[in-house]
């Protein structure tokens, strides 16, 4: 229930002037007090011969109604005075008798002895603790209220007393106050019905509440009950009836959101989730849990359907030779070498042509290898080549996303050729891509079977370990590699990035100082050591080693250079000194060299999103999701995408929060 319930409010020490008589000082003390106790519903004690009034409020009223007559009262008094005491009582009273002004009201204005006196205070302080013990009456907050419908609400000032009076006499309440008194009662109610789990009752309670005076709280309450019992249209209803009178109403918001998501109406309940955080400055842990779990499950849902209709493509250049090149640089099989001759519309002349279109690294380069190997499949006559074929084609299958074909062809390959490692290596990576750990870890032990010195094992076993976190094991495997071959720079590179995920910066940096004194001509290894640097925040070093790596790249791969430094150098730039217009080059002249890095896609994005370009931003989230080769990847960017259209969406819902979500840093999708 809200919050924002008022306690039950106490009951009025009003009188309708029906309910004195024309002189109220003729009735006896007794009486009066009696009469009003009674019509007001309250609690009438008598403790230490007082009469004690508790109201609802606690407030407590006590006069003395002592059966001792005040003569006897001096008689016992005196009796304990000493001599002293008792002459100046004496004194004081004689010099009462020779001042003429004296009224017998100023006379009794003051306790007539010290007995008089301790007897009033010992009363004060035994009544309020009296009262504070006291059982409290409940009263029934319906009690004096009409009937309550469509058809009366509009008469309620004829159906009650048109005035209300005290000892000061109330002015007359105006009609307004008296329906709004009736709805508090109405609230009361429905509160302790609701509490009784009566909901039918408490829904009904709320209703006539919200036809005395429409209130946000009311309806939210009788969203309550609707929730409680599962009608989730009726919660909607009701909780956007609230939201319409105020809609900061962050209880009705959040109640409304788990309506919708009952209702499988996901993106809705994502913005009112999302438009709560906002409200509550991303406080409520419960609140921002619910965003995240409903950004991945409308990403899901959505990723599902690009996935069925995505056409099945190759992925960036610079994705295909990062992959390629995890593999050991290995010399064409016997037969296929360039001074080979055969005939180029052969089997074994396709795939000779694949592999020569490989070397290029680039993309067309890597689409015309692509079908190369398609082709020598289906022309066939490889002889002694027909595993390896399989073994590409597999490869390039799995790169489009063809998983199901690709792990066709990779199981056909160590059919016909058990010794060729790779595929079990290939193999197992697409396993643990697609979540089955024991079947990839069987692929490498296999592996390990038919060839235990081959140092590629070691290195993808390391890589397994690595995505997984377990880092230590991830260490012991890479330095195998090195152990087996030296000459493989991404083993070093990998080693010195696991040790630093260990926590051992200084091992770690020692390793990559070892990389550049003897790999000094490999852009990768500037361009990974900058990106520890770069989480060092040692910025300017970390774009030196970027600039580096940059201009290698420039002079080895002038057709095909891997765009990571420059993706790199434009986060440092905006980390370092928020300079977003250099990064946007940046990222513009990856974008250019690569237009399918998803990588720099998503940068561009993060980069617009940080400065408030979130339509902008938006159209990069969702161009990152189609270039997205897997469903895991096509998921995480459309989550991003899906934050960001949420942001807009609560910016024209709700305009009053546009200014908050800006001071958060980006709101949603701010870059991590």
């Amino acid at each position: 229930m809200s919050t924002q319930y008022a306690p039950l409010p106490p009951p009025s020490t009003k009188l309708g002037t029906s309910s004195l008589s024309s002189d109220p000082s003729s009735l006896p003390l007794w009486d009066r007090l009696t009469t009003w106790a009674s019509e007001n519903k309250v609690v009438v004690y008598t403790v230490a011969g007082v009469a004690v009034v508790v109201s609802g409020a606690g407030i407590a009223y006590y006069l003395s109604d002592s059966r001792k007559t005040s003569q006897d009262a001096e008689a016992e008094e005196k009796k304990r005075m000493s001599k002293k005491e008792r002459r100046k009582a004496k004194q004081e009273k004689e010099k009462d008798k020779t001042q003429p002004g004296a009224t017998e009201a100023t006379k009794q204005s003051k306790p007539s002895s010290k007995y008089q006196r301790n007897q009033v205070n010992s009363i004060k302080v035994d009544l309020f603790a009296a009262a504070s013990r006291a059982p409290r009456v409940e009263e029934d907050p319906l009690e004096g209220l009409p009937d309550i419908d469509e058809s009366t609400v509009q008469t309620l000032s004829d159906q009650v007393p048109t005035f209300f009076t005290d000892a000061f006499m109330s002015p007359r309440l105006n009609v307004q106050q008296e329906r709004k008194d009736f709805a508090t009662k109405l609230k009361v109610a429905g509160n302790k019905a609701y509490g009784d789990k009566k909901y039918n009752e408490a829904i009904s309670l709320y209703g006539k509440a919200v036809l005395c005076k429409p209130d946000p709280i009311f309806y939210s309450n009788r969203a309550a009950c609707y929730n409680a019992m599962g009608e989730w249209e009726k919660v909607v209803e009701d909780t956007t009836a609230a939201i319409n009178l105020d809609n900061e109403y962050v209880k009705a918001l959040n109640r409304r959101a788990n309506a919708y998501e009952h209702l499988y109406k996901n993106s809705e309940a994502l913005l009112d989730y999302t438009a709560s955080c906002i409200i509550d400055a991303f406080k409520n842990d419960q609140s921002a849990q619910s965003v995240e779990r409903l950004l991945k499950k409308v990403a899901e849902a959505k990723g599902k359907a690009i996935l069925e209709g995505k056409p099945k493509k190759l992925p960036s250049p610079t994705f295909v030779t990062n992959y390629l090149q995890s593999f050991r640089p290995k010399p064409p099989p016997e037969g296929l070498e360039d001074s080979a001759d055969l005939a180029e519309d052969s089997g074994k002349g396709k795939l000779r042509a694949g592999l020569q279109a490989m070397s290029k690294k680039t993309g067309e380069g890597y689409e015309a290898a692509s079908n190369a190997f398609d082709q020598a499949l289906e022309v066939n006559e490889l002889g002694e080549h027909e595993a390896f074929a399989y073994n590409m084609r597999g490869t390039f299958r799995y790169l489009r996303g063809e998983n199901a074909d690709a792990l066709k062809d990779l199981t056909r390959s160590v059919e016909l050729q058990p010794t060729l490692t790779q595929s079990y290596i290939k193999r197992a990576s697409m396993h643990l891509e697609l979540g089955n750990r024991e079947a990839a870890a069987g692929d490498f032990e296999q592996a390990m079977e038919q060839q235990r010195e081959d140092p590629d094992i070691y290195y993808h076993r390391a890589q397994l370990h690595f995505i997984l976190s377990e880092f230590g094991d991830a260490a012991k495997d890479y330095q195998k590699s090195i152990d087996l071959d030296k000459e493989f720079i991404f083993s070093h590179i990998q080693l010195g990035v696991t040790q630093y995920k260990m926590g051992s910066i200084a091992s770690s940096m020692a390793t990559f100082r070892r990389c550049i004194k003897n790999f000094d001509k490999v852009p990768d290894v500037y361009n990974y050591y900058g990106e520890l640097l770069l989480d060092q925040q040692k910025y300017q070093e970390a774009v030196d080693k970027f600039d580096t790596a940059v201009e290698m790249e420039k002079q080895t791969k002038p057709l095909g250079m891997n765009v990571l430094p420059l993706i790199n150098k434009a986060l440092a730039l905006f980390q370092w000194k928020q300079d977003f217009h250099e990064a946007e080059k940046l990222c513009e002249k990856a974008l250019i060299i690569d237009p399918e890095c998803d990588v720099a896609v998503a940068t561009m994005a993060q980069l617009l999103l940080q400065q408030g370009k979130v339509t902008e931003a938006l159209k990069y989230f969702e161009r990152a999701a189609e270039l997205s080769r897997t469903e895991g990847e096509i998921v995480n960017a459309l989550s991003y995408a899906e934050a960001t259209r949420t942001q807009l969406e609560v910016q024209e819902k709700y305009p009053q929060l546009a200014s908050r979500l800006q001071g958060m840093g980006g709101g949603l999708g701010a870059m991590r």
